[in-house]
């Protein structure tokens, strides 16, 4: 197993909760000085939803989790690992704050 160098956090969104995530994810980019990834209002990747993505080092999961945990304010957030493999980064290694939704893991499926 190859060891976690970084996290993402995807905060996903739709057209009545856009201007929350924004805030939510400015403001962790502003008070826990983690990357702000760019707002995407249509589905990218695996994702079931609009969202953005931050980012930073595995060291600071702990305190950006906790963090997200007591802001998200009803917001669905979906974390994992980022090591060398796509597809367990985004099964075996996610966390989910919210309604638990599923990606679309094709991509990243050998075939």
């Amino acid at each position: 197993m190859t060891d976690a160098h970084a996290f993402h956090a995807h905060v996903y969104f739709d057209e009545r909760s856009a201007e929350q995530a924004e805030a939510l994810c400015r403001r962790a980019g502003e008070e826990l000085g983690v990357r702000v990834g760019r707002f995407h209002h249509k589905r990218v990747g695996p994702h079931p939803r609009w969202s953005c993505q931050l980012s930073d080092r595995i060291e600071r999961l702990g305190p950006v989790l906790t963090w997200l945990a007591q802001h998200r304010n009803g917001l669905t957030v979906f974390t994992h690992l980022v090591t060398d493999d796509d597809l367990k980064d985004h099964t075996d290694h996610a966390i989910w704050m919210g309604e638990l939704l599923e990606l679309d893991l094709r991509q990243f499926q050998q075939g």
